[in-house]
């Protein structure tokens, strides 16, 4: 029996505190009217003290699973899209299942800058198909403020935090993700990435003084090859569907800037309400940036049961992508018992308990150890009995 990967719980995450354009009019030579007459923004979310990518993209799954009705321990893997983890070692998708209790779950981190989320979308139904597992946790978290030169307005009025999430299971019945495009184009790799920081240029005071750990992009080269791909993935994905344009009710594009939106729509020759965006309140949010929307298409319900979807990205890389996926679940979600939700609530605090208790134990243990540990790396020092009879 054919196995299909649909969409059965969403959620997402922005942090509470917003940035304006004027407040950056008054960290940067711009305006509230520049900025929003060249991107279509007005505001944006920016991570306060504590928040970091797992710490939103762990909100936004606890949303993805209410909706949802899984428990963590349902969860058979757990992908992370973000090109801003909280360490470059271990995964951010591990912090979250260790947060979230999600004891059965393998984690990854998928790195393919702001076309990530259709990424591991693509990847998650894949494996649900293939009947490797049943149940996947797919997220698109960013702090891509603390990669930001705010002395930059070509950057710095571009970029928000946030994350969305989503959850993928298995499926006998038609519909789910119908079809998915991945791809990329190498030689565009130094048009938007972070000069410093990894193995080819390494941290140190030097990289540091010449502000190299901060996002660089060239934004013309990226506008052109964004309104060539965006429109050439969306038809390509339908194709693979076997839908045509007029059979897809909204596309969901990457909100990176409102004119490569409009011109997306222009291509494909569709009205701008069939192109969903929430560009003005969040800005670009890289990889959180698809999932935080389509949770707003949700809620605003423009989006039925049996409706068509296309999700297009693109990002640093350079990379594309896009998913056709038939909808499947109802809105408003039916209202939940409230001894679930206490249930739940208590989960969370057995997961954070466990966490603590586990990461005590490990640290007692070392101490313990490290006596004898040292012990071995220089020698018993003390005489055999034998010796010391001679």
């Amino acid at each position: 029996m054919k196995r299909y990967a649909h969409i059965i719980g969403w959620g997402k995450y922005a942090p509470e505190n917003v940035l304006t354009n004027d407040d950056l009019s008054r960290m940067v030579d711009t305006s509230d009217e520049w900025i929003r007459t060249r991107t279509g923004i007005q505001t944006r979310h920016i991570v306060g003290e504590g928040e970091t990518t797992a710490t939103m993209g762990l909100r936004a799954a606890q949303a993805a699973l209410e909706v949802a009705n899984v428990t963590p321990d349902q969860i058979d893997l757990i992908i992370v899209a973000t090109a801003s983890p909280d360490y470059p070692t271990p995964a951010t998708a591990c912090l979250v299942q260790d947060a979230l209790g999600a004891t059965r779950a393998g984690a990854f981190d998928l790195a393919a800058g702001c076309s990530g989320f259709v990424y591991g979308l693509s990847v998650a139904s894949g494996l649900i198909e293939a009947g490797t597992y049943d149940t996947i946790l797919v997220i698109g978290a960013e702090t891509i403020s603390h990669a930001i030169d705010w002395s930059d307005r070509g950057t710095c009025v571009l970029f928000g935090d946030g994350a969305g999430a989503v959850v993928l299971q298995a499926s006998e019945s038609p519909g789910g993700v119908l079809a998915s495009v991945m791809g990329a184009d190498g030689s565009g790799a130094e048009l938007l990435y972070v000069p410093a920081g990894g193995c080819r240029r390494p941290t140190s005071a030097d990289t540091v003084a010449q502000g190299l750990h901060f996002l660089r992009m060239e934004g013309r080269p990226v506008f052109r090859f964004a309104v060539n791909i965006m429109p050439r993935a969306s038809r390509l994905v339908c194709e693979r569907a076997g839908l045509s344009l007029d059979d897809i009710e909204l596309f969901i594009p990457h909100q990176a800037n409102e004119r490569i939106i409009q011109a997306s729509a222009r291509a494909l020759k569709i009205p701008a309400e069939r192109m969903f965006t929430n560009l003005e309140r969040y800005g670009n949010t890289s990889a959180a940036s698809i999932p935080i929307a389509l949770c707003e298409a949700v809620e605003a319900g423009l989006i039925r049961r049996g409706d068509h979807l296309v999700l297009v990205g693109f990002g640093a890389g350079l990379t594309w992508a896009a998913a056709a996926v038939q909808w499947s679940m109802p809105w408003p979600v039916p209202t939940r018992p409230w001894w679930r939700t206490t249930l739940r609530w208590l989960y969370y605090r057995w997961a954070s308990l466990r966490s603590w208790t586990l990461r005590t134990l490990r640290r007692m243990d070392t101490q313990i150890r490290k006596p004898f540990s040292h012990d071995a790396e220089n020698g018993d020092q003390q005489p055999h009995k034998e010796d010391s009879t001679k």
